[in-house]
């Protein structure tokens, strides 16, 4: 008896989707983070030559 317990407690676990939904999520934040990070980067370069460039102009003008 106490060996079927066991075996429908694994079962549960087996059949339990939280867990494996929570780590979904978790992968799904983390990409996002992740682009956005990238996407961060690029303008704030992007920005900063900007920047420098109208510094350079004015200062040759």
């Amino acid at each position: 008896m106490r060996h079927f317990l066991q075996i429908f407690a694994c079962m549960r676990l087996v059949r339990c989707q939280r867990a494996a939904t929570a780590v979904e999520y978790g992968l799904i934040l983390a990409l996002i983070f992740l682009v956005m990070s990238i996407a961060l980067r690029q303008v704030a370069t992007k920005t900063t030559n900007m920047w420098g460039n109208v510094a350079n102009a004015v200062n040759n003008s």
